[in-house]
């Protein structure tokens, strides 16, 4: 099968590339740096050619509500019109959990105007909410350092690995397309400042964690938005565990 993968130099399209690929699939990556831009649409018909399945995974450059709007809604027109035009089967959109529940919040609104986008592509999709990546806990601690205190609110995650979820999109990839939503998460929920205070238990800097309700990008984020519901599917690595590894 040849699956292309728009944003497949990134953290998990990189990873759903080789995933596919050891699998035995035709994984291509598809990015402004292998010549495709869905900004644009420059290079899409080629790179989508005898493409059976898309994965979307792309982010926008700006967390900003406008430009994120613009980025998603704009991509969104310029890839689904070229798969159609391709005869692409299968459309896997990443979205984030609880992306639906938090309307004050821009960056989400763009995302829920991305599902919206792809649900009215015409073309068959399936849409797959995570919830947040190990990977973003040190640079959002390192966004809300002053001094050597790290300011985090109290709110609840239930973060998991980058690879569980390139995984999961990978499964996505190579099932039917759901035309719906599926949920996946972490296996723990944890307090964003607890999981600073994780992260800094393991590789101790100097640093010490604040609790502040007021600090970071989560901050005012409804607690509990971003855990998901009892359907969620559950990955099996521990935050801990990850740490030790990375």
């Amino acid at each position: 099968m040849r699956i292309v993968v728009v944003g497949g130099t990134g953290l998990i399209g990189s990873q759903v590339v080789a995933l596919l690929r050891d699998r035995g699939h035709e994984a291509v990556a598809a990015s402004p740096s292998t010549g495709v831009d869905t900004l644009t649409g420059e290079g899409l018909a080629q790179a989508l050619t005898g493409a059976d399945v898309v994965v979307d995974v792309p982010n926008s450059p700006s967390f900003d509500p406008e430009p994120a709007l613009d980025f998603f809604t704009r991509s969104e027109r310029n890839l689904t019109g070229a798969e159609k035009e391709a005869g692409v089967r299968h459309h896997v959109v990443l979205s984030i959990v609880g992306v639906d529940q938090v309307p004050d919040y821009g960056y989400y609104r763009a995302k829920v105007a991305q599902e919206e986008a792809v649900r009215n592509s015409g073309v068959p999709y399936s849409i797959v909410r995570a919830t947040q990546f190990f990977e973003f806990v040190a640079p959002v601690m390192d966004m809300t350092t002053e001094g050597t205190e790290v300011r985090l609110p109290s709110l609840r995650l239930r973060p998991m690995a980058s690879a569980d979820v390139a995984a999961a999109l990978a499964d996505a990839a190579l099932g039917e397309p759901s035309y719906g939503v599926r949920d996946i998460a972490g296996p723990e929920v944890e307090r964003l400042d607890r999981l600073g205070e994780i992260t800094l238990a393991a590789k101790p800097d100097g640093r010490s964690v604040v609790t502040d309700e007021t600090a970071g990008p989560f901050a005012g984020m409804p607690d509990g938005a971003l855990i998901g519901d009892d359907t969620a599917h559950l990955a099996s690595t521990r935050y801990e565990d990850w740490l030790k590894r990375s």
